[in-house]
């Protein structure tokens, strides 16, 4: 039945450094020595420019070089400065040119102006232009009367009473070549979407906040909503949405090397699925993560694998921003005696951050004036005689032992 998610398919150019004939460029610094010797002229005149008009970097500078030649700044200032005067940071712009060094040489009346003044005529910010066009410069080279235009309107069309441009805009953010896509193929995903009862509101939550899920060839995306049809998923829930969106986001051989990589950790395939149906983005992690989280908790934490498949979406979690810190707070509040010893694994790790807050640091607040500095990792666990230091506060979790579903500190 899930041929296309667990069929086993078997998993299976020395690039020349560029900059090895110029490693004096290697530096910044390097210039400081140059500047003022006949060696200098040596320097192509587009990667000096590159360097320190746009802020990139002696190999990025050379690599855009390939791209782009011109013989005066005069284009390429009038450029920069269009892009300044509209908003754009250093550090974008920096962004702009080393994605599209082309962007350099285009017309900035002619080619640039007319796409900035059409996206400022639709009420967007300059924060929010410059956001958009940071991430994809490709879209200033799109045509505005047959991409750029067609494309926004159809968007915002399929968005309707239950959205506003604002929607349209959150999409473009997250995914700019929205303007760039087949939109008579998005449509048709999107009545696929509608033939199987998907309502309108997460249709809209798609196109906003998952763009991308819907732009895979007609057919593909056809074969992927039946798989997670059949799969149990409720089609007007949230879980939809992110099985969508991690089925759509990666090919047959990506899905089967994420499945081998949980199979190797004992999950069964059966297991996998159903991880996936609970938490979605169960199958997004990548192996490097799937590896490293997994290792922590067994092997480190010591934890029962029938836990962790009860609860997948605790290997989405950080360990440096949530497992650690929040362990860090209970074992600071048990050493004062404050509370028990042991905690099932949702009242530690699977509450929000405001329900940990609540129940485990700002009710304490007074007992231990210091427990938010802890929880925020500014200061360490003297107690134990270890410091706040990424090591030590790993090693710190060293005397926690995981029984039956519960956090047991054993000192």
């Amino acid at each position: 039945m899930f041929s296309f998610l667990f069929k086993r398919v078997p998993i299976g150019r020395t690039v020349r450094d560029s900059t090895v004939q110029l490693g004096f460029l290697q530096s910044p610094s390097s210039f400081k020595y140059i500047s003022s010797k006949p060696l200098r002229d040596e320097i192509p005149f587009v990667v000096s420019y590159l360097m320190s008009s746009c802020g990139l970097s002696p190999a990025a500078a050379i690599s855009a070089s390939k791209k782009v030649d011109f013989q005066s700044s005069d284009r390429p200032d009038s450029v920069l400065t269009l892009f300044r005067n509209h908003g754009f940071t250093e550090q974008q712009i920096s962004t702009l040119v080393r994605k599209c060094p082309s962007l350099l040489v285009s017309s900035p009346s002619k080619t640039l102006l007319p796409k900035l003044e059409f996206f400022h005529s639709l009420g967007l910010s300059c924060p929010n232009i410059a956001k958009i066009l940071s991430d994809d410069p490709w879209v200033l080279f799109c045509s505005l009367e047959n991409k750029i235009t067609p494309a926004f309107n159809f968007f915002k069309s399929l968005v309707g009473s239950l959205g506003t441009v604002e929607n349209v805009v959150i999409g473009l953010k997250r995914q700019a070549r929205l303007i760039n896509c087949d939109i008579q193929n998005v449509a048709r995903n999107i009545a696929i979407l509608r033939e199987i009862g998907v309502p309108e509101s997460i249709i809209v939550s798609l196109l906003t906040y998952y763009p991308s899920t819907m732009t895979p060839k007609n057919d593909r995306f056809k074969q992927i909503v039946e798989e997670i049809k059949q799969m149990g998923f409720d089609l007007s829930k949230y879980t939809f949405m992110s099985a969508l969106n991690a089925l759509t986001s990666m090919n047959q051989s990506t899905w089967e090397q994420k499945l081998e990589a949980y199979r190797r950790w004992g999950f069964s395939d059966c297991e996998i699925l159903s991880a996936f149906r609970r938490y979605p983005w169960f199958m997004k992690l990548s192996e490097k993560k799937i590896r490293g989280q997994m290792d922590f908790l067994l092997n480190k934490m010591g934890w029962e694998l029938a836990d962790i498949k009860r609860n997948p979406q605790i290997l989405g979690f950080s360990l440096d921003k949530r497992v650690i810190p929040r362990c860090s707070v209970l074992r600071v509040l048990q050493l004062k005696g404050l509370v028990e010893r042991d905690h099932s694994i949702g009242s530690v790790l699977i509450k929000s951050d405001k329900s940990f807050m609540e129940k485990f640091v700002t009710k304490y607040e007074k007992e231990v004036p210091q427990l938010l500095d802890v929880y925020k990792g500014k200061i360490g666990l003297p107690e134990l005689g270890y410091g706040s230091d990424e090591v030590s506060r790993r090693k710190f979790l060293n005397c926690w032992m995981y029984t039956k579903g519960r956090l047991v500190c054993q000192n």
